[in-house]
């Protein structure tokens, strides 16, 4: 799937769950506001994109990054063949759902966007570059939302590890409690 049908869907299901949020004063949605600011789309993000133009994309320099995105590996299999992987970066699930509401955020981007991809720009490309240009004012919401994604997957598996601990308790004392009370007689 690519990544503009991936944002697409995004973009309706996020509208789907705003409308049955509660209403602020400016139309947005309580909701809305938190994830807005954990997205890090913030009224600063917003200026700055809204300085962004075509120009602006085109005449950004993707080379280094190609080299190192597209980057052939020589490695070994297990069968002592080399083979050659080519690593692909996508954008994670804090940039798609950024991606998203900065897309509903902002018109100018929605709307440059939509001139620039596929004519100018492949779609991956647009967003690499979005993301390099406003690298400094998102990167630290990014690097909370990793620590946060980190912290609820160490939960889960504290809690499945204490599930499993449980199970193997309660077979372990129906194990002694048979070995207590001796061999069953006929």
């Amino acid at each position: 799937m690519n990544i503009a049908s991936r944002i697409r869907r995004s973009f309706f299901r996020e509208k789907k769950e705003y409308s049955d949020g509660n209403i602020l004063k400016n139309g947005s949605s309580v909701k809305e506001e938190g994830k807005d600011e954990i997205l890090g789309v913030t009224d600063e993000l917003i200026d700055h994109v809204r300085s962004f133009t075509i120009d602006t994309f085109k005449n950004f320099s993707l080379e280094d990054e190609e080299e190192e995105v597209s980057v052939s590996h020589l490695g070994d299999d297990d069968n002592g063949m080399s083979s050659s992987v080519n690593v692909k970066k996508d954008l994670s699930d804090w940039q798609e759902k950024h991606a998203v509401l900065v897309l509903s955020k902002s018109k100018e981007l929605s709307q440059l966007r939509f001139k620039l991809c596929p004519r100018v720009l492949k779609e991956h490309q647009f967003w690499r570059i979005y993301f390099q240009l406003v690298r400094k004012l998102v990167a630290k919401y990014e690097v909370l939302a990793i620590q946060q994604a980190k912290i609820r997957r160490m939960a889960m598996e504290d809690s499945k590890t204490s599930e499993t601990k449980g199970v193997y308790e309660v077979e372990m004392s129906k194990t002694k409690q048979r070995l207590s009370t001796g061999p069953a007689t006929p």
